[in-house]
């Protein structure tokens, strides 16, 4: 899949796509799938988990309820490509009931998310803003019992190994006790909680927030806001910089100093980034301005120049905030909407 993702899905199957280099997808696109079958990979499963440490009572407790889940497998196959651009797309990600919504969460949490902020180093906006985006402040967080989405996905065989290494570590989730298997609740694809994490992710990136002994992100804000806080420090969060700002370019600008839209891969994507980048004073020399005409701030960072769309669509200057944001999800349209709810949390400020 290319960088530039241009489509409209739910921003933890961006991630999964980005990731995965799919292995005889053509193969198994045309897989028989079948109940019988699904039944049958189960039992495989089952050993190998057994093989892998997992007692008996445990594995047979983990897999009693599960189920094949053939939406699942359409919707993984069949995931939507609308191509928009950032004028159309902006508006249905960040309407202003989503940006009222999020300004009254923001107050609500306010004492909590500014203990976090400071612990993690990262404004409580983007905290907000990252959570209404993924699950609509928790209210959209899926349904699916993530074994069943799991071993479905590892069976239907595109990406068998990834979804594989998922259903491990959302058992060791489950056996460290932060969840039971009955309310282990997410997406299609296995992505849970309040702010959408992978079982891998939750492994990596969860936070025990408010010292209980367990990682909530299905119910408790402290742990959810915590994780979400701790997944962008890990990252590389500054919390002294933005994420980036929109800008304007001279006539007969050189096109060629902006990352490319298409370089194929994260790590190419870093690379390019690393190559391009420059600092204000270098852009502003450049003929670079602010949307409205003026100067760009004068301080002394760097930043990179991305095109969403092309080079007559919106423009930007990202600052190394933007790579955090773009690890979470490898998508300039995802990271453009957070970006743009976190400056409309911000202002005008909430009083």
């Amino acid at each position: 899949m290319n960088l530039l993702l241009r489509i409209k899905i739910p921003s933890v199957l961006i991630t999964c796509a980005l990731l995965l280099s799919p292995i005889s997808s053509v193969q198994a696109a045309k897989k028989e799938l079948s109940e019988a079958g699904y039944e049958k990979y189960v039992v495989t499963l089952k050993s190998e988990a057994l093989t892998r440490g997992y007692d008996d009572e445990f594995v047979k407790r983990a897999f009693s309820k599960i189920k094949f889940h053939a939406r699942a497998v359409k919707a993984d196959r069949s995931q939507p490509e609308n191509v928009e651009t950032l004028d159309t797309y902006l508006p249905k990600r960040v309407p202003d009931w989503k940006v009222k919504k999020a300004r009254a969460m923001y107050k609500k949490h306010l004492p909590l998310l500014t203990e976090i902020g400071k612990k993690y180093s990262v404004q409580p906006r983007f905290i907000v803003a990252l959570w209404g985006l993924e699950t609509n402040f928790g209210k959209i967080m899926g349904n699916y019992n993530v074994i069943s989405a799991l071993t479905t996905l590892a069976y239907e065989g595109r990406r068998e190994v990834f979804f594989k290494k998922q259903l491990w570590a959302a058992l060791n989730i489950i056996q460290q006790g932060h969840i039971s298997v009955e309310n282990m609740k997410g997406s299609w694809a296995g992505a849970m909680g309040q702010n959408q994490f992978m079982p891998t992710s939750f492994i990596a990136y969860a936070v025990d927030g408010d010292g209980d002994g367990k990682k909530d992100i299905w119910g408790n804000s402290a742990d959810v806001f915590s994780s979400m806080a701790n997944y962008l420090n890990k990252e590389g969060w500054n919390d002294e910089l933005t994420w980036g700002r929109q800008v304007k370019l001279p006539v007969d600008f050189d096109m060629s100093l902006a990352i490319p839209k298409n370089t194929g891969s994260r790590k190419n994507w870093l690379k390019a980034w690393a190559i391009k980048e420059k600092t204000l004073v270098q852009w502003q020399n450049l003929g670079i301005r602010r949307v409205d005409g003026t100067n760009l701030p004068k301080v002394d960072v760097k930043a990179a120049l991305i095109f969403p769309d092309d080079e007559n669509g919106r423009v930007y200057l990202a600052y190394n905030n933007y790579k955090s944001l773009m690890h979470w999800n490898l998508s300039y349209y995802f990271v453009s909407s957070v970006g743009h709810l976190s400056d409309r949390i911000k202002f005008p400020p909430i009083l």
